[in-house]
């Protein structure tokens, strides 16, 4: 059941980062999922390591945000790299 909770928080996170970022991508519901649930652990780690919440914190799910927002900038500078 974790990891369904996972995919589910990991898409969200996915959407809302792919909302907030400006242009479009044209990427699909599995690579908007990765992108969210890879945020979320990018934020999860940092987040902790760095002592500014614990898991299951609210600034939990605004860092994942984040974290998909930073990898989706970095995707598009990555894709846009390749098709040049």
């Amino acid at each position: 059941m974790e990891i369904l909770w996972t995919i589910i928080v990991g898409f969200i996170v996915g959407v809302i980062a792919k909302f907030l970022h400006p242009g479009r991508e044209n990427m699909g519901f599995i690579v908007t999922t990765l992108l969210g649930i890879a945020g979320s652990f990018l934020a999860g780690y940092v987040g902790q390591a760095l002592g500014w919440y614990h898991a299951g914190q609210g600034a939990g799910f605004i860092g994942s945000i984040v974290g998909a927002f930073v990898l989706l900038l970095i995707y598009g500078f990555v894709k846009g790299k390749a098709a040049s």
